[in-house]
């Protein structure tokens, strides 16, 4: 059911007389028929009317009302189902107004592959499959690389990739230092190496005692037996799990909680989640919504929660507890949602004792140690911003600025990277790369030409932010067709550009920069502005070599194999992908080449002929 009020000013007593009272969605429209904002509501009538009153403290919402022409309203059964309409609606509109979760990237996990005859740890993200054990989430991809290194050293794991794997004549230098037992050799039984994941998998899961204990056995055995050098082995590998066990903050035999905290300082939102699994702190994630910086903490932690937990994350594993910092109304709303959804119960509370209190405290401690260090940063880099805007003499503030630079090698597969900073740093999603075909390979200049052209003709297209300066990485060739195409585009008069050179002795600090006008000057080495521009010259130069490596590369390993008679692209994805890589594949034997699904031995000859021959 729907209800909606349309005019040129838009008539809020009107709306509500005829406004539900039931359960519903409520989304608000501006006279051009912009989303403003979507929101739900226990009783529409009586949360719209909250709207217009005259006692509205919040600069946002008097911002948001000036602008509604028409609200549409949806109902629904109940308040949980408002919720998870809610969070569709605005997961599909992305409304201006409502406070945005841009928070897209899987979270970690630690993977095993229980189904393989020598199974591998290893980090993952992303869809989990079928013949492996995953553990986790983890806060972050360092958490898990920390994790994996300590399990390497206990558990003595491979975690090398299976075409690696299957091509080993002799050990590699991790079993050398001690971090793996060889089974690409059989240095090691298949029963003593599966004893080896039990125990890993024990110790993931929380099962630390059995693990040690175990340990501790083998380890007076050994020693019963005279064999020292294991016995020593062993100690080595009880005492490291130990010392994991110190640094632990809080111990418990159970608990899946993720602890949420919510800080607001000077414009700057962030929230801090610590996450607990198996009753382990695994470390803590920062997550920065895309709000106005006019909210209060409850309305983000409210915001938060429902776009967090009822978005769609295939990988999320939920937790049984949601600890927060304050009670919020549509508590019972969201775990009922929740229910309906996932057909899981998850308590959320605020009010907590004991360890519960004491983890929710160390959410606040990292949150306020996360919050000094942005602001800090930020300081830093603003004055940065303003410092760059007097060296340029800028008649205006400089808010944001794009950078551009080429890589390639000899012309081959040129990459043009797009870098974009503001006050608050780097703005990576804004990053963009172009592959670039210019006439003569190798030509910088007609490269800068295509990628300016293409990345500012689809910003007017798409009505997109201008940067307030263009940064070329590059000489006066560069500078001046970069600034030609923005002439054409009729955006001179809106974007500066400009470019930074190396100097002759090429040493940082006595860069050149280059006007769009052509004057050339070098300003002082340790000039805060000439450090901003330094730092994105460096960010655009690492960005495009990376893409350029990366392209490079796929057109290496698919030129090489698209030449040889009779191998498409089937083939081909099955070599590489038995392989590993053209380089394992050129150092394989005609009999290696001939285990890949779908070669003949006579087919295997003829691709190590032509790949040794070649």
């Amino acid at each position: 059911m729907s209800q909606q009020s349309s005019s040129s000013q838009f008539d809020a007593s009107a709306f509500l007389a005829l406004c539900s009272t039931h359960p519903g969605v409520y989304r608000m429209y501006s006279a051009d028929d912009e989303l403003l904002y979507i929101g739900k509501a226990r009783d529409l009538r009586a949360r719209l009317s909250s709207y217009f009153t005259t006692t509205v403290s919040s600069a946002k919402t008097r911002a948001l009302v000036a602008r509604i022409a028409r609200i549409e309203t949806t109902l629904t059964g109940s308040e949980a189902e408002a919720l998870l309409l809610e969070q569709s609606l605005i997961k599909q509109h992305l409304p201006p107004y409502n406070i945005l979760l841009r928070d897209d990237k899987s979270y970690p996990y630690i993977r095993i592959s229980t189904g393989d005859k020598w199974p591998r740890i290893a980090f993952h993200r992303g869809q989990r499959k079928s013949g492996s054990r995953y553990f986790g989430p983890y806060p972050s991809g360092t958490s898990v690389r920390e994790a994996l290194s300590i399990l390497e050293k206990v558990f003595l794991l491979r975690n090398c990739h299976d075409s690696y794997f299957r091509n080993r004549t002799r050990p590699c230098l991790q079993y050398e230092i001690r971090r793996c037992t060889a089974p690409c050799v059989n240095l090691v039984s298949e029963e003593g190496y599966r004893e080896q994941v039990r125990m890993a998998i024990d110790f993931l899961e929380g099962r630390d005692q059995n693990v040690t204990d175990l340990l501790s056995v083998q380890m007076e055995q050994a020693s019963k037996n005279l064999e020292f050098e294991k016995a020593a082995e062993l100690r080595d590998r009880l005492g490291a799990i130990r010392h994991i066990q110190q640094k632990q903050y809080v111990d418990t035999d159970q608990g899946d909680v993720d602890v949420i905290a919510v800080g607001i300082r000077h414009g700057l939102t962030l929230v801090e989640m610590l996450m607990i699994r198996g009753g382990k702190v695994l470390g803590h994630r920062t997550i920065k919504p895309d709000a106005r910086g006019e909210e209060d903490e409850k309305e983000v932690l409210g915001a938060f929660l429902s776009a967090y937990y009822l978005g769609d994350r295939a990988d999320q594993q939920w937790p049984s507890e949601i600890l927060i910092e304050h009670a919020l109304p549509e508590e019972e709303a969201l775990r009922e949602a929740i229910s309906q959804r996932f057909a899981r119960k998850v308590r959320i509370a605020s009010r907590v004792r004991g360890e519960r209190a004491a983890w929710l405290r160390l959410a606040k401690q990292n949150l306020e140690q996360t919050l000094q260090v942005q602001l800090m940063a930020r300081a830093s880099l603003q004055k940065r911003f303003d410092d760059l805007a007097k060296l340029l003499n800028a008649e205006k503030p400089i808010y944001r600025i794009e950078c551009f630079d080429i890589s390639h090698t000899q012309g081959e597969k040129a990459v043009a990277s797009c870098v974009v900073f503001g006050p608050e740093g780097a703005l990576k999603s804004d990053y963009r790369r172009f592959n670039v075909e210019p006439e003569a390979a190798g030509d910088d200049v007609a490269a800068i030409e295509e990628a300016v052209r293409r990345r500012y003709q689809r910003v007017q297209k798409e009505n997109g932010q201008l940067p307030d300066l263009l940064l070329i990485d590059g000489g006066k060739g560069q500078v001046g067709r970069a600034s030609q195409v923005m002439k054409e585009l009729g955006l001179h008069q809106d974007v500066a550009v400009l470019g930074i050179a190396k100097g002759p002795t090429r040493k940082p600090g006595l860069e050149i920069l280059i006007a769009a006008d052509g004057k050339q000057w070098t300003p002082e080495g340790d000039h805060h502005g000439l450090h901003l521009l330094q730092q994105i010259r460096d960010e655009a130069h690492r960005f495009a070599i990376t893409g350029h490596r990366a392209r490079r590369g796929k057109a290496r390993k698919q030129s090489a194999l698209e030449e040889i008679p009779g191998v498409g692209a089937a083939r081909r994805k099955a070599l590489l992908g038995y392989f590993g890589g053209l380089d394992q594949l050129r150092n394989a034997s005609s009999e290696q080449i001939a285990r890949v699904d779908g070669v003949s031995k006579k087919m295997a000859d003829q691709i190590y002929a032509w790949l040794h021959e070649g």
